[in-house]
């Protein structure tokens, strides 16, 4: 019986980190089980929702810093405790109770919904385990009866209906035979009182006998008749707590029987970390090695630069000392002017040539020397500059990949987002790797970094999906061949479009005009040819009219919402207009687009265009804005009048981005994602892509990027 005892203990001791409260490190006091079925102390959530409530109402404190809520708090008044325990409690009429926060368990925001605490089910089971754990820890330390006059007893037994420890004598006093009392239920000496009967937390006075499979909780049969659980599938608690018993017995006999198995993984495991250890000193010795090969190298080319360059100065201080010593010898020459002087007054004719020849080549070769000064050596080392920024640059991608894998470079001209993201790279030698790794992360604006997702590509470009609108992502890609990893590529920072991307083609049926426009087959391409027709119409201007453009819409309306759309405008166009407008307006145009007999007639203004000013911030049920002659035309403002402000070259592709429920239409240069024009719009009625073209000119709808734009561009 004591081995028993023995093995009891060790049992119970081995479970402590189970009974750890993960938000006080304490023992569990009254666990409540969260929503996502981790336990936490009663106490511990008040002081979670009370800090949290804090940091709502007073932004700007200190105690809204990072750290735990509980050293955040110092030390809530019973009275605040008690405030957050009762349904509906709110500070004032401006702050909602805050009935949300993360797990300590999990990380994962937990909702208490209205009832907040009251809501959450006692552990009970829990409870019972670690108050087993506290009476095997102080085994030593005895239970005393709670009804004894001073000194108390040792307890013998505790009733569970009286809540209360008693001695023998006390028990029997008590508890007397024939009375109610003596039906209560007893055990050993205990702490831990709860009650027979769980209650339901919705419904006070309802006993817990269903399960909800859905939610996985006890529930009440209030609960299934008219509550949060009547569409949910239930079981019978005693159906629940055979089926759960099970699989639970199950998993136990399964790790005990696994345990051979579990200690021979963990000694496989040790023997990996002692071989990690060496492989760890052994690599760190490979590479003090290398490192110690390239400073010899280094030391080597040092000694020998350094030598050539004293070389090459002793060479250059020696010529400047000969030359040094000819010109001093230029100012002993004083003495042979005397001397020169004096032969002058020869007057023998044979005795002064004879002596007058020699000493005029000395004078004559001291002359050439005034009149031809030069230095002997240059004095700049410009040659024996030591240019190392290729090795710098060898050194600063110095890695632990130096395979011979080359790096993969992406192709940023062939790499784009739209409504996914298409990246496209090559590879110096591409049959050398077998597979490649792109990788891909959003970029947060408060610059924090998040981790990198992966995507193994077999190919050399890959459509990525499921990119958040509005955001910046970087990109990179490495080569894998077998087990070596090429170094990344140079990031690639790509900004997605400011909403979802709206899908339309042309419609070849509203207001389509085939003898002036052409529609491809696949209706995402129209162009405007100026022939014969054109011609004609022009003989109008003599009486005042101008020649009208053509309109064409795209075949699906927006009436909510934030949509995006891309497209290109040929660089050969002429005049094109391309932005939004509502479907009454549209009518209005395609039902007469010839009825304006005034030259100041504007069709895409919607007013006299000599009022533009004046009609500038007024919201109309159409946005359009012109380009043409590769140039992109800023409508008129009345704080841009220069004409430089409002002309600006035509980008490659041109993005629109409507939001409906605000009325605001935008222009973008899809290059750089970078708005260009922005303004107020009517959106009382369905919204359309619109698009008018004068003279020659073509429009190209962008491509919706998918997997098969890969086969289209392979094929291509």
């Amino acid at each position: 019986m004591e081995g028993d005892g023995s093995d009891s203990l060790v049992t119970i001791k081995n479970i402590e980190r189970e009974l750890i409260c993960p938000a006080c490190k304490e023992l569990f006091t009254h666990p409540l089980i969260l929503p996502c079925q981790h336990s936490i102390c009663h106490k511990c959530v008040k002081e979670l929702l009370l800090a949290l409530d804090d940091s709502f109402n007073d932004v700007g404190s200190d105690n809204s810093n990072q750290g735990s809520p509980r050293l955040r708090l110092s030390s809530p008044s019973m009275d605040k405790i008690d405030r957050i325990n009762r349904p509906g409690w709110k500070r004032n009429s401006l702050t909602p109770r805050t009935t949300t926060f993360p797990c300590p368990g999990c990380k994962h925001d937990v909702d208490l919904g209205e009832r907040g605490i009251n809501g959450l089910f006692r552990n009970f089971t829990l409870e019972t385990i670690v108050e087993r754990y506290r009476q095997a820890a102080r085994a030593a330390t005895a239970i005393m009866c709670d009804l004894c006059k001073p000194p108390p007893q040792e307890s013998t037994k505790s009733c569970m209906d009286c809540s209360a420890s008693y001695c023998n004598e006390c028990f029997k006093i008590y508890h007397p035979w024939g009375t109610v009392k003596a039906q209560h239920e007893y055990v050993g000496p205990t702490t831990n009182f709860r009650p027979k009967i769980l209650m339901c937390p919705e419904h006070e006075t309802e006993r817990i006998n269903m399960y909800c499979e859905l939610c996985r909780r006890p529930v009440c049969h209030l609960c299934k008749l008219g509550g949060n659980h009547s569409n949910h599938r239930v079981t019978t608690m005693s159906s629940a707590y055979k089926t759960l018993k099970e699989k639970l017995s199950k998993d136990i006999d399964y790790l005990i029987g696994k345990e051979s198995q579990v200690k021979s993984q963990i000694s496989e495991l040790n023997l990996l970390m002692k071989e990690t250890e060496c492989n760890g000193e052994r690599a760190k010795e490979e590479a003090i090695t290398h490192f110690e090969k390239l400073f010899e190298i280094l030391e080597e080319r040092k000694s020998s630069v350094l030598k050539a360059i004293d070389a090459s100065k002793k060479l250059r201080l020696d010529k400047f000392q000969s030359q040094v010593e000819e010109y001093q010898g230029l100012l002993e020459n004083n003495g042979l002017v005397g001397y020169a002087q004096e032969v002058l007054k020869e007057t023998d004719q044979s005795c002064f040539v004879q002596t007058a020849k020699q000493l005029h080549l000395r004078i004559q070769k001291a002359t050439e020397s005034l009149k031809s000064f030069r230095p002997a050596a240059q004095t700049s080392f410009e040659d024996y500059v030591v240019n190392t920024s290729k090795q710098t640059e060898l050194l600063g991608e110095l890695s632990f990949f130096s395979s011979g894998l080359d790096v993969p470079e992406i192709n940023e001209e062939q790499s784009k987002v739209y409504n996914n993201a298409l990246i496209n790279w090559h590879h110096p030698e591409k049959d050398i790797a077998d597979s490649y790794v792109l990788e891909y992360r959003k970029i947060n604006r408060d610059d924090e970094m998040l981790s990198w997702n992966e995507i193994e590509v077999c190919g050399t470009s890959k459509v990525v999906s499921g990119l958040e609108s509005n955001s910046d992502y970087a990109f990179r890609v490495r080569a894998y061949k077998g087990s070596i990893c090429s170094p990344c590529s140079r990031e690639l920072i790509l900004h997605t479009p400011p909403a979802p991307v709206f899908s339309f083609l042309f419609d070849e049926k509203c207001g389509y005009n085939n003898e002036h426009l052409l529609l491809n087959l696949k209706r995402d391409r129209v162009e405007s040819r100026a022939g014969f027709n054109l011609l004609l119409a022009a003989e109008r201007i003599q009486v005042g009219y101008y020649t009208s453009l053509d309109y064409i819409i795209g075949d699906v309306g927006i009436t909510k919402g934030k949509y995006f759309w891309a497209f290109r405008v040929e660089p050969y166009s002429y005049l094109v207009k391309v932005g939004v407008a509502s479907s009454d307006k549209l009518q209005e145009w395609l039902r007469s687009p010839r009825d304006a007999i005034s030259p100041r007639y504007e069709q895409d203004s919607g007013h006299d265009s000599g009022s533009e000013d004046a009609y500038f911030d007024s919201s109309q049920p159409f946005t359009l804005v012109t380009i043409g002659m590769k140039k992109f035309f800023i409508p008129k403002s009345p704080t841009s009048n220069e004409p430089e402000n409002r002309v600006l070259p035509m980008p490659t592709s041109i993005g629109i981005f409507l939001d409906y429920d605000k009325g605001r239409v935008s222009f973008y240069d899809m290059d750089h994602m970078k708005c260009l024009y922005e303004r107020q719009v009517d959106c009382s009625h369905t919204m359309y892509p619109a698009f008018a073209l004068m003279g020659s000119g073509g429009i190209q709808l962008e491509e919706p990027i998918t997997a098969k734009y890969l086969e289209y561009q392979e094929d291509m």
